[in-house]
């Protein structure tokens, strides 16, 4: 196919250096056309964009070391308040013997070395998707390197985006095929893998739900004049008021963190010193792990069930990999190891020491320890440090959201981007004031931080244990790492999250209930909402407009042009949508220039703007219509109607340009065939051999008309009829744009059971009703929008 490449450039540009520039260009390329067994202008599109985008580039060390600093108050304000309430979750009846302090401070420093630091820091972060965390990150990155998507639109142009990072097969990758083959044929593979991402995700937004509640609530415990009702009172003003200035975004405070959580690891590792010098040194001997062993020998099943307690000492370690999308790894690797890691080690010896002493005072193990001077200013820097910590988790919460949504996995919302620095800072109205009732209930309810931790332990360890699963799968066939590095690291590992679940999950009745139920409840309104979703999607599929109607269509005269642009919006990327000849036979007036637009969401972070657009022109080519496939990542902003409409027409006429150059490079007498008709005479059944998605553009269309591809290098000058065509377009636009959406009504069969009329008819039909409709979402003017109703019966 290269050499075809070749022969097409020469016939147009005959200087050796230009040709030689170009050549190399498209060596350079990672991407290999001849993967491709037959291509389209949709190519054309994709292959003219620039790949010099990279999300792996080198990074200044001055600029890692500032994100460093500004990740301390990100994503670590979780972390850090722990040593507020570990200690009185973990001895909820007393200590009976001194010695099972030791043996306590032991688990705590190896567990925060282990989870925290070796499997997140220095493995798990190494797993983001261009520099995005978090459980959805994971599941997009096997999506690109597995087709286990649950909705079937993936096309081959997606594999040339400059963030794709495709690896081809080889000889050396025999596991990793076998066992993506295994993915891409099993339905229930891939309905386990969708199942467990997004329980992992309803376990995070529990943790939105939790830490604002147990983070408040023991920060305000310090004051000791308090009684229990006035701590809940003033804690849920407290929590009333986060949620309240969530709207201005964290952007705005963001500078203000990092200093404050700075401070905060001052505060009680300076503390922690204090105490270790003035009550008992000796705890420092909870570094040799057999006092991990004399302390479960000594309590057994007592031993067991502390461990939900213990455990406490790492929530917020998944924002560590969820917010990793603010700074890059290094950043995260250096901050964790230099500031917090020694911090909080430093605390809780501290407060070891001082039980040593005052073993009595473990349900205020923290504010007791503080040296009378220094309280105060301790506890105003708790309480802003709690908040710090409750406001990283709602964040991580909206962004999860945000990408759940674009992945077709929740229903729609309004996502509001609260700054122009970090694009994955963003702010949902709705679900914000769902979270403050929870947390306000939660809080209430409650009262006290050992009811909330035995429910907080379960929602962080069940999210733990599924990165580790759905991580072991990446190691399998992305990373292609040693099988004996992967069992050490899922045996190693699973081990030590299956442990502390048992215990978590012991205290079910106490109120670990709640994140289940809670997840539950996600989990639910998420699976139904892309059930019908993936249902709609197949039902356009199958019923997509004939290339005989559009003939038809061309044919027929009392079909009306009229003057301006009409964009149809579609998620189907393959065909004509059903909604179009609905449009038609109830409205029969078409625009001059019609394109039908889907907006595509990929499995990847963000798209570069001058890769997001793919044109198609469909026949009769006279008629002046086009297909577009507008293509996001998860953590892309909608651009407003106006600065769509620029780009959308930019692009349409780039695309005219370059068509009306290949025309006439097919023209009779030229001499030389394009590659798509040399590709059809070397393909006996080149509908079999094509990619679905290639496929049912080509449908029903001349072997000549469109299913060609020209160099990507090639910058043509204008030809007669292209610049005509561009200004007609240009003309077009001036007189208006009408955006045209299709009400599309989802109902269940007669036939179909009780239990799916349930699901379709009722519970879908009350999320669809009750959230944002589309035009709300892209902002579209009312003035500009023709709707069309239309039933889907699935």
């Amino acid at each position: 196919m290269a050499e075809k490449e070749v022969r097409m450039r020469e016939s147009v540009e005959t200087e050796g250096e230009v040709l030689e520039k170009k050549n190399n260009q498209m060596n350079e390329r990672k991407v290999s056309w001849a993967k491709l067994q037959r291509v389209d202008s949709l190519n054309l599109e994709a292959g003219r964009v620039s790949m010099t985008h990279s999300h792996g580039s080198q990074v200044s060390w001055r600029r890692t070391l500032s994100l460093a600093f500004q990740s301390i108050g990100i994503i670590y304000g979780d972390i850090g308040t722990s040593p507020l309430y570990v200690y009185a979750s973990t001895f909820t009846d007393g200590i009976d013997n001194t010695e099972d302090i030791i043996g306590v401070l032991s688990l705590i420093i190896y567990t925060i070395a282990l989870v925290p630091m070796l499997k997140y820091v220095f493995i798990v972060l190494w797993a983001n998707d261009n520099g995005d965390g978090g459980t959805f990150a994971l599941y997009s990155l096997i999506c690109r390197y597995a087709k286990v998507s649950l909705i079937p639109n993936n096309q081959p142009e997606d594999t040339q985006l400059s963030n794709y990072k495709l690896d081809l097969p080889s000889n050396e990758l025999k596991r990793a095929q076998k066992i993506k083959k295994k993915l891409e044929n099993s339905k229930m593979a891939q309905y386990i893998l969708f199942t467990v991402t997004i329980m992992g995700t309803s376990m995070v937004i529990g943790d939105g739900v939790l830490t604002p509640s147990i983070s408040v609530l023991s920060a305000v415990s310090g004051i000791d004049s308090l009684g229990k009702n006035a701590v809940v009172g003033i804690s849920v003003a407290i929590l009333v008021v986060l949620f309240s200035v969530q709207r201005f975004g964290t952007d705005k405070v963001g500078y203000t963190f990092a200093p404050i959580i700075l401070v905060w690891f001052l505060f009680i590792s300076g503390i922690g010193l204090y105490n270790l010098f003035v009550h008992d040194i000796g705890v420092l001997r909870a570094f040799n792990p057999m006092y991990m062993v004399q302390y479960f020998q000594r309590n057994g099943k007592k031993g067991w069930v502390s461990l939900g307690g213990i455990f406490l000492c790492i929530t917020g370690t998944e924002a560590m990999f969820a917010d990793l999308g603010h700074f890059n790894v290094k950043a995260v690797q250096i901050s964790f190891s230099c500031i917090t890691f020694p911090a909080l080690i430093t605390a809780y010896s501290g407060q070891a020491a001082y039980l040593r002493k005052f073993p009595l005072e473990v349900e205020k193990t923290f504010y007791n320890s503080i040296p009378d001077p220094l309280y105060w200013p301790t506890f105003v820097v708790a309480v802003a440090a709690a908040i710090i910590a409750s406001q990283a988790m709602i964040s991580g919460a909206f962004a999860i959201i945000s990408q759940s949504l674009s992945l077709g996995c929740f229903p729609r919302v309004k996502v509001v981007h609260t700054s122009a620095k970090y694009e994955g800072q963003v702010y949902i109205p709705e679900v914000n004031y769902m979270l403050m009732i929870a947390c306000v209930l939660v809080t209430a309810a409650f009262k006290t931080t050992e009811k909330i931790g035995n429910a907080y332990g379960i929602a962080v360890v069940s999210v733990m244990v599924i990165t580790t699963g759905i991580l072991t799968l990446i190691m399998l066939v992305i990373w292609k790492t040693s099988i004996w590095l992967i069992a050490l690291f899922l045996v190693g590992f699973l081990s030590i999250e299956v442990i502390y679940l048992s215990s978590v999950m012991y205290k079910f009745v106490q109120g670990g209930f709640l994140p289940l139920v809670f997840a539950s409840f996600l989990m639910a309104i998420m699976a139904i909402w892309h059930y019908v979703h993936k249902k709609r999607y197949m039902f356009e599929l199958n019923n997509k407009v004939s290339s005989e109607y559009m003939r038809q269509l061309a044919s027929n005269p009392n079909i009306n042009r009229v003057p301006g642009i009409g964009l149809l919006y579609s998620e189907l990327v393959q065909g004509i949508p059903p909604i179009f000849s609905h449009f038609v036979s109830n409205i029969p007036s078409i625009h001059s220039v019609v394109v039908i637009v889907s907006i595509k969401s990929i499995p990847l972070s963000k798209v570069a703007v001058e890769e997001r657009f793919l044109f198609r022109q469909l026949e009769p080519r006279e008629y002046r219509m086009f297909r577009c496939v507008a293509r996001y990542g998860y953590n892309d902003r909608m651009e407003v109607p106006k600065e769509f409409e620029q780009q959308l027409i930019e692009n349409l006429k780039e695309f005219i340009r370059h068509e009306h150059f290949v025309l006439e490079g097919e023209a009779p007498g030229n001499g030389e065939k394009t590659e798509g008709q040399v590709e059809a005479e070397q393909q006996p059944n080149p509908s079999s051999a094509s990619s679905p998605s290639i496929q049912s553009f080509n449908a029903g269309r001349s072997a000549n008309s469109s299913n060609r591809i020209v160099s990507s290098q090639i910058v043509p000058v204008p030809i007669r009829g292209a610049e005509e065509e561009m200004q007609f377009v240009q003309a077009e636009m001036e007189k208006g744009i009408v955006y045209l959406l299709g009400e599309t009504e989802v109902v269940a069969a007669e036939n179909a059971s009780f239990f799916k009329k349930l699901i379709v008819n009722y519970v879908y039909d009350f999320l669809r009703k009750n959230f944002r409709q589309g035009q709300n979402i892209m902002a579209i003017p009312r003035s500009r929008l023709l709707r069309v109703g239309m039933t889907y019966e699935i």
